[in-house]
């Protein structure tokens, strides 16, 4: 009983494990992208059981334990950079300069969740310079009116669909544009924010639609919206902080493609995963919040905040503006086959780079 259990659970895991190396955009292949951390224990667990309960005398044996040792090698590979045994690839700042930084907040709150309290308490408390609420409609602009006072640069968009977007900010916005990049329903949102020093920092706030058979059956609106933004900021010599629900995990071959072509960094290397999803499953968590930002930057804090009745948990990202001290930060590289592929993914939805609003420009 215990030898027919193995060879169901590790053939499972084998098949899990090579379909998404298919680059194909069915919700059902991609959806294996997000639990790479669960198949990951799940290999060493049918590693462990294999050595202890298997007859290696058998052929079959030595195969089952050869497939769960490749798959925890291959998932662990996915996830390692997401841990602190690698090196960090954003530098954590040096010196603190109060008009050099920028401190954000971002929040899916859920559509129907009520406890618009939970996230105006933590507003208060970690005093973000940006707020970014994500899913939101008119009865949450509503209730949310009263940051106002304090953050009286805004940009709105309240959608009944769960792809509203708000902006609040206490430092200034400039040339901000609201833009349906792909979807006539789902909104992206773009500016300058004006740091205390007077540096401008382009942004891009995006929430695209996943893949899901409730959604998307392919992912290939989602891709083809973080690719277009990604290639408008590739040549962008300016700072650059990409953020927002971005319905991927930090470990799939469509976020890694993304910080290929734009050269932003990822400030979770080397620190933690960082899991923001789902709020309500321990077992079943991911990092779908995400914030990229160019090497002008340095990490000041990241911090996942506490639950308030969503889904997602918000994310904090503290940023400090040291051109000098991250000059010589470097993310991943795009190669030919990496640029063609990404090309593919935007013509098959007719968008170009020149399609993204570029603030300031």
């Amino acid at each position: 009983m215990i030898y027919q259990i193995l060879v169901v659970l590790t053939y499972f895991l084998l098949i899990a494990t090579l379909l998404p190396l298919w680059r194909h955009d069915a919700w059902w292949v991609r959806g294996f992208d997000f639990p790479r951390f669960q198949f990951m224990l799940l290999s060493l667990f049918l590693l462990v059981a294999s050595i202890v309960f298997l007859d290696f005398s058998n052929y079959n044996a030595w195969l089952l334990t050869g497939i769960a040792l490749g798959s925890l090698c291959f998932h662990g590979g996915w996830i390692i950079p997401y841990t602190t045994l690698f090196p960090a690839e954003v530098k954590t700042t040096r010196r603190k300069d109060p008009l050099n930084s920028i401190r954000l907040i971002t929040a899916n709150v859920l559509t129907p969740n009520r406890n618009y309290t939970g996230l105006l308490d933590m507003v208060n408390k970690y005093k973000p310079d940006v707020l970014v609420a994500l899913e939101t409609d008119a009865w949450w602009e509503e209730k949310l009116r009263e940051l106002e006072q304090k953050y009286t640069y805004t940009i709105k968009c309240p959608l009944d669909n769960r792809y509203g977007m708000h902006v609040y900010s206490k430092l200034p916005l400039e040339d901000t544009a609201i833009q349906y990049l792909v979807e006539p329903d789902v909104p992206s949102m773009h500016a300058l924010v004006v740091l205390r020093s007077g540096k401008r920092v382009r942004v891009h706030f995006l929430h695209p639609s996943p893949p899901s058979p409730t959604e998307n059956l392919q992912s290939s609106e989602r891709d083809a919206e973080l690719l277009v933004v990604a290639k408008s900021v590739s040549d962008e010599l300016s700072p650059i902080i990409v953020t927002g629900d971005l319905n991927d995990v930090a470990w799939s071959s469509t976020t890694r493609l993304f910080r290929k072509i734009s050269g932003l960094l990822d400030p979770r290397i080397g620190r933690g995963m960082f899991n923001t999803f789902h709020a309500d499953f321990w077992f079943a968590r991911w990092p779908l919040d995400h914030l990229f930002h160019s090497e002008h930057f340095t990490l000041t804090e990241i911090k996942r905040l506490p639950y308030f009745g969503s889904d997602h948990f918000p994310m904090l990202v503290e940023l400090m503006l040291d051109e000098t001290h991250g000059a010589d930060q470097q993310g991943l590289l795009a190669e030919e086959e990496d640029l063609a592929w990404a090309e593919e993914k935007m013509k098959a939805h007719g968008l170009e780079e020149e399609d993204v609003h570029e603030p300031g420009k």
